[in-house]
């Protein structure tokens, strides 16, 4: 008996020569369609993830992550800057305890920020 060797067809970067149908109603399929969008990935890979057990992240989530990147950056210019209006200013206004409660109060909120962004891009600590 001879046995016929046929090539694979190759999609993306892998070859993947097996196909799975599956039935699903029409809300099903809209949902299915909703979710693969806002994961950013096609509804083949997002149901191969989804199957697989492997984390499906948002695009919004990723977005969200650089958005909170921007705003710890603004938190640190704000911070330096404060710093050095300050020491140009020394002995006037606040005193050196409030400037100091100040900055570790944008240290403490820049190390909040840090661990959300984690959070967000790589799960809970």
């Amino acid at each position: 008996m001879e046995e016929k060797i046929t090539k694979s067809r190759t999609y993306g970067t892998r070859p993947r020569g097996h196909y799975i149908k599956v039935f699903v109603t029409s809300e099903e399929l809209a949902e299915i369609q909703e979710k693969s969008t806002k994961s950013g990935l096609s509804m083949s890979a997002f149901l191969r993830a989804v199957a697989l057990n492997q984390k499906v992240r948002s695009v919004l989530d990723l977005d969200a992550v650089v958005d909170m990147v921007k705003v710890n950056g603004d938190l640190g210019r704000v911070a330096g800057l404060l710093k050095l209006w300050l020491a140009e200013k020394r002995g006037q206004g606040a005193s050196p305890i409030a400037v100091e409660s100040l900055m570790n109060d944008f240290r403490m909120l820049q190390k909040q920020m840090a661990d959300l962004m984690h959070k967000a891009v790589r799960g809970p600590r």
